[in-house]
């Protein structure tokens, strides 16, 4: 190993697939001879794993670089690099409002980061912004942050328009890893003793094994098999793509995950189709209906986007109705903000003012704390098994983990430790904790 190169440390934002990228980037440079740094301080190499969806997370990126221009200014050597999604759509332009940063890279070129530090140490503003669309990174054991639950990429990229979405843009067309290499990935992990799998896509319902032509319900199905002591996630699904036999393998396998994230973004067929959603409100109803059908304790979860473009009264009315029919879980929520790219920024006015967008993003999470807290007070009593995490945050001597369903439980924990499966009675709720003791 060349302990003459520099160690490294990775900023993570975003989504689960940035977590699982990062994974993936710590493995491929300690294979070329990083190391890994304690923290910060004492680190060579500062990496910006970036997420590019909301304008939120590209602006927690802009702050924290201005961060870092002290540093690297102070530090001489410090290389400071940005990946991931953020500089595949902003590309050139990063050097220009950050011209301290050392180089950029997207999410198709993580196999010549080491070279691109080695050169960015002698050369500065390196790019390399190339899509591969055959990368899946296949065959990388990554360097897990974790020993209970683990990310598992089953596929990356997108083939969808929606208009509103940067990732065609960041992440390219799709593409699946085969079938043979998720299913042993999914069994070492289980002999290494990993409680739980979640297989990530940014549209799951769309993997096909190229060589098989095996869809996602088979993926899903023999890794429940293969590895029957693990709990089995996946996210996440596109509603006009969720099938029936997907479902009625959730249905059928006992460490399947009784949970499903199926983002909705509207409850308006109007703006629905302005999205390109490529359904309505109509048949995302019929699809909830046939899942809540076949696993009648089913937890759904979603995604709402308030005040997209020439949404009206009615349009956010009826996404307030939508909610209470079906009554998700939980919601990710936001208002609307242009991505440079995509076809609603070349095609739509963003004539929303933003201060009726987030007073309608408001009603939106007041309403789902409401829903939330009547979901989550339905459990009290009951008993449920519950994966314990890690120490909750409020005591040392509480443990919070999750249940099938994905809500989060705090419970006694003296006699456990993380990476039990709990039995747990149910006493308290809020909108998004539940409290218990164990049965």
């Amino acid at each position: 190993m060349n302990t003459t190169l520099p160690s490294f440390y990775i900023h993570t934002f975003g989504c689960q697939m940035n977590q699982a990228d990062t994974e993936i980037m710590s493995s491929l440079l300690q294979a070329e001879g990083h190391l890994p740094a304690v923290d910060e301080d004492s680190a060579g190499v500062i990496l910006l794993n970036s997420c590019a969806v909301r304008e939120n997370a590209v602006d927690r990126i802009g702050n924290f670089l201005q961060q870092l221009k002290g540093r690297k200014r102070r530090r001489k050597g410090l290389v400071v690099g940005v990946v991931g999604c953020v500089p595949q759509f902003e590309r050139e332009q990063m050097f220009t409002d950050f011209p301290f940063i050392d180089f950029i890279a997207g999410p198709d070129t993580y196999r010549s980061l080491s070279s691109m530090i080695v050169n960015a140490r002698e050369t500065s503003r390196i790019a390399n912004l190339e899509y591969d669309h055959r990368e899946t990174y296949a065959g990388i054991d990554p360097v897990r942050s974790g020993r209970i639950s683990a990310f598992l990429p089953v596929m990356r990229g997108c083939n969808n328009s929606c208009a509103f979405c940067v990732v065609p843009v960041t992440r390219g067309r799709e593409r699946s890893v085969s079938f043979g290499s998720v299913v042993d990935e999914a069994v070492k992990l289980a002999a290494s003793g990993f409680r739980e799998v979640t297989l990530l896509g940014q549209n799951v319902n769309s993997y096909l094994d190229a060589e098989s032509g095996r869809d996602f319900a088979a993926l899903l199905d023999a890794v429940s098999r293969s590895a029957p002591e693990m709990r089995i996630r996946f996210t996440t699904s596109h509603p006009k793509d969720i099938s029936e036999s997907l479902v009625r393998v959730i249905a059928e396998r006992p460490n399947i995950c009784n949970h499903i994230h199926l983002p909705v973004q509207s409850g308006s067929s109007r703006i629905l189709d302005l999205m390109r959603r490529g359904h309505t409100r109509e048949q995302y109803l019929d699809k909830i209906g046939m899942i809540r059908k076949l696993i009648p304790d089913v937890a759904i979860t979603t995604d709402l986007i308030a005040g997209f473009c020439t949404e009206t009264a009615d349009d956010h009315r009826q996404t307030l109705s939508l909610m209470e029919e079906v009554r998700f879980d939980t919601s990710f929520m936001f208002y609307y903000s242009v991505r440079p790219g995509t076809w609603a920024a070349r095609n739509l006015q963003d004539d929303v003012p933003e201060a009726l967008k987030k007073a309608r993003l408001q009603e939106i999470i007041d309403l789902q704390n409401t829903i939330s807290s009547g979901l989550y007070r339905q459990e009290i009593g009951r008993t449920v098994e519950v994966l314990a995490e890690s120490e909750s945050r409020r005591s040392a001597s509480e443990l919070m983990g999750r249940t099938e369903a994905n809500r989060a439980v705090v419970f006694s924990g003296n006699d456990f430790k993380p990476g039990d499966m709990v039995s747990v009675r149910i006493t308290g709720a809020s909108s998004a904790t539940l409290t218990g003791q164990p049965a």
